[in-house]
């Protein structure tokens, strides 16, 4: 039998409890961290879309994609592999190792795209094109061309699509009669001079007529009709005059949608009939 006076036994008990972090803890902070930076990168692109060019953008993209042609052409050359320099701007296209701005590649180019050399060369044969025009058209009609130069309200100049004339209207020479709408004796007598400059050469011509904008305040604005029939009105002016009906290409009217002079949409200077002697391409 035990001593009662014994001392008994102590018992530890360990117990383990685990408690969540709550909002002292730190793994919220990573998660906000990781979506601060998200957002930045977002903020960073978008200002990089805004700020730069389109050339610079296709930089930034070729840097990340980089595209490095090889030569498949040996020959015994100076170039890399005794061959044509893969990095010459006038072989590397030609040689089908691949393309740059200034030479596009075949499938470019089969679409339309020729490159900037390409762009180029067909821009200034447009220019070439225009003024070889010119220089036929004063050789065979000088005296009238001479004359339509010296009008006052007649304005020559070069464009992509051929030589334009345009005719203005003005305040103490009108083009239309203020009450009938009909073609006025100055107008007439212009468009004989152009007939006649005209006829020096084969190129088709295309009429186009242009009126001044009208207030707001009308119910009904008849600025489509009113340069729609006054176009009409110079094509059948050319038929009586002689002019080969077959080489008027078209005739449009632009209402007041291409002012002369935009700051004054309704200014009688926006009154106006150009007359262009198209290229033969176009």
């Amino acid at each position: 039998m035990k001593d009662k006076n014994a001392l008994a036994p102590i018992i530890i008990k360990r117990k383990k409890v685990i408690a969540a972090d709550g909002h002292h803890g730190g793994a919220w902070k990573v998660a906000y961290a990781d979506f601060v930076t998200a957002m930045m990168a977002f903020f960073l692109l978008m200002w990089l879309l805004n700020a730069t060019t389109e050339k610079q953008r296709k930089g930034l993209a070729d840097y990340f994609s980089p595209v490095i042609p090889v030569n498949r052409i040996s020959g015994g050359g100076e170039g890399s592999f005794w061959g044509d320099s893969v990095f010459a701007e006038d072989v590397l296209a030609q040689n089908g190792t691949g393309a740059t701005m200034l030479h596009s590649a075949e499938s470019a180019q089969a679409r339309g795209d020729a490159g900037e050399v390409g762009a180029q060369r067909a821009e200034e044969n447009e220019k070439k094109a225009v003024q070889d025009l010119m220089r036929v058209m004063a050789a065979r009609s000088g005296e009238s061309m001479a004359q339509l130069e010296n009008m006052p309200h007649v304005i020559t100049r070069v464009s992509d699509t051929g030589m334009v004339i345009d005719i203005f209207e003005l305040p103490e020479g009108r083009l239309f009669d203020p009450v009938t709408g009909k073609i006025t004796r100055r107008l007439e007598d212009t468009l004989r001079l152009i007939v006649s400059a005209a006829d020096m050469v084969t190129n088709q011509i295309s009429v186009e007529a242009h009126v001044p904008a009208r207030p707001l305040v009308v119910a009904s604005n008849p600025v489509w009709d009113v340069s729609t029939q006054r176009a009409q009105m110079v094509q059948t002016k050319l038929d009586q005059i002689g002019f080969a009906p077959d080489r008027l290409l078209r005739i449009t009217g632009y209402a007041d949608r291409r002012p002369a002079d935009p700051g004054t949409p309704m200014s009688l200077r926006n009154s106006r009939v150009v007359v262009t002697i198209l290229r033969d391409d176009v």
